[in-house]
């Protein structure tokens, strides 16, 4: 299947990727029929990351975060 895929900053490419497979009984395969983009995309497409400074670190947003040290 083709998919856009992100090689580092301005370099996106549609690429020829393998078939997703289920790995996980809740899984699910969607056919997607049209997406776009953010324009926020755009800030990390020309090296930019709004908030962002060297050496921060992102938390793992899928887990409540209790305390933030940087």
């Amino acid at each position: 299947m083709k998919a856009l895929v992100w090689h580092g900053t301005t370099d996106i490419r549609c690429d020829s990727v393998p078939d997703p497979e289920i790995e996980q009984p809740r899984d699910a395969i969607i056919k997607v029929t049209s997406c776009a983009i953010c324009g926020s995309d755009l800030h990390l497409y020309n090296h930019f990351m709004p908030g962002m400074k060297s050496g921060d670190i992102m938390p793992d947003m899928s887990k409540p975060v209790a305390s933030q040290n940087v």
